[in-house]
């Protein structure tokens, strides 16, 4: 059995949770989430914990109590903190633009490239060149920063692009005069 599956999930205070058959529904001060969870996996309050149990003895059911432990404990600690993806933009003329809930890039492409901000996700421009996004809901926090990346991958060799802060690329060396 999944040694993560069997850890209880603490509770904060003003976190709410409201079970029903194949979902968890996790209210906080920052927001609510509705996390479905697989089937054969059950949850339990147990005062101040939230504890994930098989519905039967199966063992391939441990893989799945360790995924929906990890999903449950994911959306509350996103209604209790949120979570947050930094990106800085790296190049000569390479910026962007936050106007209403779209983001302009301009990535040195022959167009501007515009990014609908979808509900539940803010995102911040500082100086043009380091974006930062935000939620309540860890998976799609994830997946908006890496459309964001992927717009203007890192160049290996001149290390231009978009890339997450604190990202460290390995530079390729080019052709040499010789």
């Amino acid at each position: 059995m999944s040694r993560i599956g069997k850890k209880p999930i603490p509770l904060p205070k003003g976190v709410t949770v409201k079970i029903a058959a194949g979902a968890v529904e996790v209210k906080g001060p920052k927001g609510s989430l509705a996390q479905p969870i697989p089937p054969g996996i059950v949850f339990e309050q147990a005062g101040t914990e939230l504890v994930a149990k098989p519905t039967s003895d199966d063992p391939q059911l441990g893989k799945f109590l360790g995924l929906a432990r990890s999903l449950v404990a994911n959306a509350v600690e996103g209604v209790v903190n949120g979570y947050k993806r930094e990106l800085d933009i790296v190049g000569v003329g390479y910026r962007a633009e936050l106007k209403g809930r779209q983001v302009t890039f301009a990535l040195g492409y022959s167009h501007p490239i515009v990014l609908d901000i979808p509900a539940g996700i803010d995102i911040a421009v500082d100086k043009q060149t380091h974006v930062t996004v935000t939620g309540i809901d860890r998976q799609l926090v994830g997946q908006i920063a890496a459309n964001i990346r992927r717009m203007r991958k890192p160049d290996p060799y001149k290390q231009k692009g978009v890339r997450y802060a604190g990202e460290v690329l390995k530079k390729k060396v080019g052709k040499t005069g010789a």
